[in-house]
């Protein structure tokens, strides 16, 4: 309908998303999809299977108040003859009101219903929500799928991350089935196998950030140990002993000394735990032993610990073009200047002094410009096109030579 933003124009309904990144028009006979519920994620849904050429069917407890909501060339109706309709329905309801469908238990034997529910926390259930439904529905053919991807995906059109879907059923043909339905969405579906990973996949929604957690946990421990350590060698140490307040240095000088050594430190344990890999195969002879749980789970974080580590050493850089802005240490050249007129010296220049500085600026550049291609290179797009030779070179070589800047 005219008056829903989310549909676009009736002349677009039609419009699909290509494979290849080009909008195109589906010239296939119309295949009637089902969908059992009328929520945000319905209608996306809906929008979506409508602009890549499938016919697509509601059934809504109120079809009269529902139809306001959905393009004007979806059919909205009844759960009874949107059942009747279709095949292939998607359950887009809460696991609470699966029991509401128990009436047309007759009408969903052999059918395919796709179970797009989530939970509120992890485990939330002794069984999966799809589980659960298949054990009110024996007769059905239940497949778990979709309920990783948003309602915003759907309307914009898969990208990145939001493109893969987890599928998973104790049917093959029915997986198959949903399978070849997300690639004509643009989606990129992954087989896991029987419907017992259905607890796992509803899972995946709810983890934040779980890969992160650890790493995190160890920088913010060792910023804050080095950070420690310097405010006690560097403002609590010379008031103690020589009575001179250098508070002053804390928010930037004693910041700026913490994050360089927090980033060498993370980048070290990054190739510190494949060492350890190795040396712990080499003990055992043999590379199929599996690792210790915390050395498994320190390998799974390589990635994160590089990118802290990254993170770290540019906010450094940032800290050190703001070493010469400070007022402070305006004064202390000030002081120095006067200092030296006082001593009646002409020349102050050090040789060894300013070949020093210039060394360190210069090796400070060239290892964040490693540490740069380092990072760019964990980059997904970028990870696939390098194969594994040229990933290890950069890994690897590169890596070194930005231990030894």
């Amino acid at each position: 309908m005219e008056s829903i933003s989310v549909m676009g124009s009736p002349k677009t309904l039609n419009e699909t998303f290509l494979p290849n990144g080009i909008n195109g028009i589906k010239d296939t006979a119309k295949t009637t999809i089902g969908i059992l519920g009328t929520g945000d994620f319905a209608k996306s849904l809906t929008i979506r299977l409508i602009r890549c050429g499938y016919h697509v069917v509601v059934g809504s407890r109120n079809p009269k108040f529902a139809a306001e909501f959905f393009p004007h060339v979806v059919d909205i109706t009844h759960h009874e003859d949107a059942v009747a309709k279709a095949n292939l329905i998607f359950v887009a309801i809460h696991r609470e009101h699966y029991a509401a469908l128990w009436d047309l238990k007759h009408l969903l034997a052999g059918k395919i219903l796709v179970d797009v529910s989530n939970n509120m926390r992890v485990n939330q259930y002794p069984e999966s929500n799809a589980e659960y439904l298949a054990s009110l529905f024996p007769d059905s053919i239940i497949v778990k799928g979709f309920n990783v991807i948003s309602a915003w995906a759907l309307q914009l059109g898969p990208k990145d991350a939001s493109r893969q879907v987890y599928i998973c059923s104790n049917s093959f043909q029915a997986r198959h089935q949903v399978i070849e339905l997300a690639r004509q969405l643009s989606f990129i579906p992954l087989d896991l196998g029987a419907l017992s990973s259905a607890r796992e996949i509803e899972n995946v929604p709810l983890r934040l950030f779980t890969l992160w957690k650890g790493p995190v946990i160890v920088a913010v421990s060792l910023a804050t140990f080095f950070f420690l350590y310097s405010f006690v060698r560097d403002a609590i140490h010379p008031y103690v002993r020589n009575q001179q307040s250098d508070f002053y240095k804390i928010p930037i000088e004693i910041v700026n000394k913490t994050l360089p050594v927090v980033a060498i430190t993370l980048l070290s344990l990054v190739y510190l735990s494949g060492l350890l890999a190795a040396a712990y195969q080499l003990y055992y002879g043999t590379k199929y032993k599996r690792f210790p749980p915390w050395l498994e789970s320190w390998l799974q974080c390589r990635k994160q610990l590089g990118l802290l580590s990254f993170f770290f050493t540019t906010v450094h850089v940032v800290y050190s073009l703001c070493l010469p802005m400070r007022r402070s240490e305006r004064y202390l050249f000030l002081n120095m200047a006067y200092q030296q007129v006082h001593a009646n010296i002409e020349n102050s220049w050090n040789e060894e002094e300013v070949w020093r500085i210039e060394m360190y600026v210069s090796f400070g550049i060239m290892s964040l410009g490693l540490l740069s291609l380092l990072a760019v290179t964990s980059i997904p797009s970028v990870n696939r096109s390098l194969n594994w030779r040229e990933f290890s070179f950069i890994q690897v070589c590169i890596a070194a030579n930005n231990y030894i800047d």
